[in-house]
């Protein structure tokens, strides 16, 4: 068996996320893209492992998937074959043999997300698609005051869209900003992140540097007397990077 890892980007308007449940639309989802392909080619019942389970509407700019093959098929030959099979807004970066151990899901020790904001008067249409519109532009000295109460490890539970009770305690390695005349990009690092999560913490940062919010409410969210600022567009967001050990 040969165990192959995968680095690709995709562009995540018409999908539903990476994988859904069967009955919640699997077939609109990149990893059901991506394995129907894999399936013809090698003539396995593939299994994906992937770094991060991208939200519907996300995009992704550096995915590690992992999966093993009883195919003699070697990585450029897998690579070369999925690029010309897979829809034109899923492409595939590399294509390595990977030690027998390794999964992309498990050896993962952080994740990273940017959101991407227009900060000019007049949203640019040729931007629209991959960038949320924030006029003025939010105050950064604001957000980075709020970056101080959520770095490090915390029950991040009022930031999740999910229903999980267990295993909320995730760890926030970075936040860091970068603008110039009429972009915003700020990136959130942690060791995992939960569904919806990097929606959730942007779009509470967003709200921050608009002044609809103290930095210090960060604190009153996590003990569930207020509750987290709209979710940031899916189209803003961006899978940028997945690091490993």
């Amino acid at each position: 068996m040969q165990n192959i890892r995968l680095t690709i980007q995709y562009d995540g308007t018409r999908y539903l996320g990476w994988q859904k449940p069967e009955k919640d639309g699997a077939a609109h989802t990149v990893s059901y893209k991506l394995k129907t392909v894999l399936d013809r080619m090698t003539g396995d019942n593939i299994t994906l492992f992937a770094g991060a389970k991208t939200d519907p509407g996300v995009h992704a700019s550096a995915q590690t998937v992992s999966f093993q093959t009883s195919s003699g098929m070697s990585p450029r030959e897998i690579l070369s074959g999925l690029n010309q099979y897979l829809p034109l807004d899923i492409s595939v970066l590399s294509a390595a043999n990977a030690p027998e151990r390794f999964r992309a899901d498990l050896n993962a020790v952080s994740r990273t997300y940017e959101c991407r904001i227009c900060t000019a008067r007049v949203y640019d249409v040729f931007r629209r698609q991959y960038e949320s519109h924030c006029f003025p532009a939010p105050s950064v000295p604001l957000m980075e005051q709020a970056t101080a109460f959520l770095l490090g490890k915390h029950d991040f539970r009022a930031f999740s869209a999910g229903r999980k009770k267990k295993g909320t305690e995730k760890e926030i390695l970075d936040i860091r900003f970068r603008q110039d005349d009429d972009r915003l990009i700020f990136s959130i690092t942690a060791n995992d992140h939960l569904q919806q999560m990097p929606a959730l913490l942007a779009g509470t940062l967003l709200e921050i540097g608009s002044g609809c919010a103290d930095p210090e409410r960060i604190n009153d969210i996590f003990s569930g007397k207020e509750k987290a600022g709209p979710p940031a567009e899916a189209k803003s967001l961006c899978l940028t990077d997945i690091s490993y050990k």
